[in-house]
Parts: structure tokens; sequence; C-alpha cells
């Protein structure tokens, strides 16, 4: 007897929102970068657009491009699994929903001339949330202290001395989203 082997759906919030993400990123691309506008992309809007609610929580789905999106996806599909067995489908979708709502205020609040889209402040709240899934109560691990030092320091850092199109707030934003989310779930 032959061992036979098939393919499961282990993460499905996780392998939703990556399809939602590519989906939206080809979409993007066909349209030139219209769709990113109109759905995939926070910015300073009137408060009388619903589509200025919308977005708050759709950017975190639209990607500059292909190499953008493939740097989310891939992290997300590293760590979304780990995070979604220990935690379970609606917890994680509910941190992703968050850290969208979040940054998004905060980039409308802070930067009204500047939009905002992509999964990276997604990515940085479950890289610190996995920080803490060997975590009990009055402990701290070691590796979470290293990872938000390190990761904290280089948003910081580039922040200052880098201008491009990354928006380090949101990183860190999503950080600190993930490791609240982290702590306060792993407190019990």
């Amino acid at each position: 007897m032959k061992n036979k082997f098939k393919i499961t759906l282990n993460a499905p919030v996780t392998l939703i929102f990556v399809f939602i993400c590519a989906g939206a990123t080809l979409l993007n691309y066909i349209t030139r970068g219209a769709s990113n506008r109109v759905l995939f992309m926070t910015y300073r809007g009137s408060l009388l657009n619903p589509l200025t609610y919308v977005r708050l929580l759709t950017h975190v789905f639209g990607h500059e491009g292909w190499e953008h999106f493939i740097g989310n996806g891939a992290y997300l599909l590293l760590l979304g699994p780990m995070l979604e067995e220990k935690y379970g489908v609606r917890t994680m979708a509910e941190v992703i929903a968050l850290t969208a709502v979040v940054t998004g205020l905060i980039n409308f609040i802070l930067f009204p001339a500047t939009g905002l889209c992509g999964a990276s402040g997604v990515v940085f709240a479950f890289i610190l949330m996995t920080s803490f899934t060997g975590f009990s109560k009055g402990e701290i691990p070691l590796s979470f202290i290293l990872v938000a030092a390190i990761f904290i320091g280089q948003q910081v850092y580039e922040g200052i001395f880098l201008r491009d199109s990354v928006s380090n707030l949101s990183h860190i934003v999503g950080g600190l989203v993930g490791s609240a989310a982290g702590y306060l779930l792993n407190r019990k």
C-alpha cells in the first residue's frame, strides 16, 4: 500500500488573506494603479465618502507591485499557520483587522499627504506575536526583547536616514499591535 499525500487547508485565515492580497496586486497591475487608489490604499479623504472607511481596512490587501507582495506574502505564509494553530481562526482574523484599522487611522491622522498600502504592518504584528508563543505568566521572553529591539531599532534608523516609500511607522504600529495581542493572549 502506497502512502498518499493530500493538500490540506491548514491556515484558512492566512491563506485567504494572502490570496486576497495576490488578487488585489493583480488587479492593481491590470488597472495601472487605479484599484489601489480606489480600494487598497488609505489616505486622507473626505469623511463623507464611505470608501474612506472601507480603505482603513482594505489597504492591507493592496501592494505596490509583485516584489512588495512576495516579500510580505512569504512572511505571512511562514508565520501565519503557526499563529493560527496556536490562537485560532477568529483571533487571527481579529489581529489582521485590528492592525489594518490602527495603522490606517494613524496614517490618516498623521500623514495626510501619504498613501499607505500593503500588509507590512500585519507582517510585523505576526513577527512580534510569534515571539510570545512560549510566554509564561511573570516572564518576558528574551527572544521578544531581542526581536523588539532589533526591529524597532531598524525601523527608527530607516525612518530617520532612508527616504523611501516604506512606512516605518506602520511597521512599528503593527509590531505594537502584535506585541499587545501576543502578551494579552498568553498571560493566562
